[in-house]
């Protein structure tokens, strides 16, 4: 699949050629590792706030469930368009000024999406909600590859952990909001200021990089080889299972097992947690065992998850199943930026091969699981999702990063 946009790619070309004043020493690696993992946790933060107040904005707004499904699309179709700038911004004002704009934005677009009162409102809001997410993401991740370079080790499943537990950090705190029946505007405007200061505060830490006057500005466009395919395949399975997973857990516990509503979100949480714990320890994995034999093992673990929730007679194992999903493609992903990263001759374009292809899978996988659903059932559904999570192990080779 060829990319056309390169959202953490094109700013990693920019990282890879930028000339940095004095040898970076390892102390300001380390802080500046340490500073980007609390990057990755605000991102996090702002997504799980959000999340937990969607019910209090479709009342807001008087939207129908398709017209708020509708709605929600619109964060992924401006990240989409909004990603291809982050590069060009980076190379004009180097990646700590940028990352520091740029997550300010994100942060306080938070707001935006409470200030609607109709359908039309909250579609633009959101579209400008998921623009500033998608230009924070890329630089955050490239800054994630290039520290990870640098220091010699795997860090990048850290990082992605940081930003789950930001993530359930956000919707916990959106869950107490909502349970006192704080109004929505008063929380994001708090949240977004509390989030904005810290997002600015551990931006001063991290890696300071700029280009030479000689160099040229990242293309707009990229064409990855076909080294980032692979890799990008791999990460497709592990998007899809778990874009799968989170939108369609609960779902399947009360459709196809009949529990109440407060037993099927046990197995979202379920998911989110093991994921979150996997991804923050899975960088001692990857040091020990070496990506590819992590991979194989993930994927091994996921499908074994995929086929306890196709056959299982009780909600608990169904909950296990998912669990086990989690576990098993937490450290899929932040692997997959390692590898295109890390391999050669033009790292940049590797990277935008495999960001646009699990990008995509993120935003396909929900959807394309209620029409298979709706053709034949949701069991056969997550058939799908448990080949796709066995098929992790068939690609696992295509993650090994030459370190």
């Amino acid at each position: 699949m060829w990319s056309l946009v390169d959202p953490v790619g094109r700013l990693a070309d920019g990282l890879w050629l930028c000339a940095v004043v004095g040898e970076t020493s390892t102390a300001a690696v380390r802080r500046a590792r340490v500073a980007v993992a609390a990057v990755f946790l605000v991102h996090g933060s702002v997504v799980g706030s959000f999340a937990t107040r969607i019910p209090s904005l479709q009342d807001q707004t008087g939207a129908s469930a398709g017209q708020l499904g509708l709605a929600l699309a619109f964060p992924a179709i401006g990240a989409a368009l909004a990603m291809p700038l982050a590069g060009r911004v980076s190379h004009r004002f180097g990646t700590r000024t940028a990352l520091s704009g740029l997550l300010a934005l994100w942060t306080l677009s938070l707001v935006l999406p409470s200030l609607a009162t109709s359908l039309l409102a909250l579609c633009a809001a959101l579209f400008a909600y998921g623009a500033a997410s998608g230009l924070a993401d890329v630089v955050m991740n490239a800054l994630g590859v290039e520290i990870e370079k640098r220091m010699g080790r795997s860090i990048m499943s850290g990082l992605h952990g940081m930003w789950s537990a930001g993530a359930l950090a956000g919707s916990a705190t959106g869950t107490v909001a909502a349970h006192f029946a704080v109004p929505v505007m008063l929380h994001h405007i708090a949240a977004a200021a509390v989030l904005t200061v810290a997002g600015l505060l551990v931006c001063r830490q991290v890696l300071d990089l700029h280009p030479e006057a000689d160099d040229v500005p990242p293309p707009r466009f990229a064409l990855p080889p076909r080294s980032a395919l692979l890799v990008g395949a791999v990460g497709f399975c592990a998007v899809f299972a778990e874009g799968a997973s989170l939108d369609w857990s609960a779902v399947y516990l009360r459709d196809v097992l009949s529990t109440s509503a407060g037993t099927a979100a046990v197995a979202t949480t379920g998911f989110a947690l093991t994921m979150t714990i996997a991804r923050l320890l899975g960088d001692r994995a990857v040091d020990r065992f070496g990506p590819v034999r992590s991979v194989r093992a993930s994927g091994l673990i996921a499908a074994v998850g995929g086929l306890l929730v196709v056959v299982a007679p009780h909600p608990a194992v169904a909950v296990t199943g998912f669990g086990l999903i989690g576990l098993g493609i937490a450290v899929v992903v932040p692997l997959a930026f390692a590898a295109a990263g890390h391999k050669g001759p033009d790292p940049s374009q590797a990277i935008a091969g495999v960001a646009t292809i699990t990008y995509t899978s993120g935003l396909v996988a929900p959807s394309l699981i209620g029409l298979i659903a709706q053709s034949t059932s949701l069991t056969v559904s997550f058939m799908v999702v448990t080949a796709l999570a066995a098929l992790l192990a068939v690609g696992a080779g295509a993650m090994r990063t030459g370190r």
